[in-house]
């Protein structure tokens, strides 16, 4: 997991060369303005979910991971917490391929971050986190998914 601001997320590019596509779209594109939904940068390989998410407490979020893609979460409109535990520290859960994802409810997470707008946090696929923890009602956010 990688936490910083979002001046500094070029210098990521070296972990992942798709992250320079996610950087460009970054440049020139505002995420406030952009339509809910999916919209696709580099084919599948690339692409970010716009959303309006229903906060949640610690205790009611909801562990995920995934294995071919890595998330570059950004909150828009007000502070998110995110849980982190280790993938080797979760338990084993039905993983949907098609959807890229397992999810784990009902732990508490070894540790919590928190970005604020203009920060973003990356979950690679060793990364369990559970995200939406926020004392706003709503969360707008962007996810980018990088093919790993």
């Amino acid at each position: 997991m990688i936490i910083d601001t979002l001046d500094n997320l070029e210098k990521y590019v070296s972990l992942n060369p798709l992250f320079k596509d996610v950087v460009d779209f970054l440049k020139s594109n505002d995420l406030n303005n952009l339509e809910p939904g999916k919209h696709l940068i580099k084919d599948t390989d690339v692409f970010v979910n716009v959303q309006t998410a229903k906060s949640k407490t610690r205790s009611e979020a909801v562990f995920e991971y995934h294995r071919k893609y890595v998330d570059i979460q950004i909150p828009l409109s007000c502070n998110e917490e995110y849980g982190f535990t280790p993938l080797e520290d979760l338990p084993e859960a039905e993983f949907n391929e098609e959807k890229d994802v397992a999810k784990v409810a009902g732990l508490a997470a070894q540790s919590y971050v928190v970005c604020r707008p203009g920060m973003f946090a990356i979950f690679m696929p060793q990364d369990g986190h559970a995200p939406c923890i926020s004392s706003e009602s709503e969360i707008h956010k962007a996810i980018f998914k990088v093919k790993v």
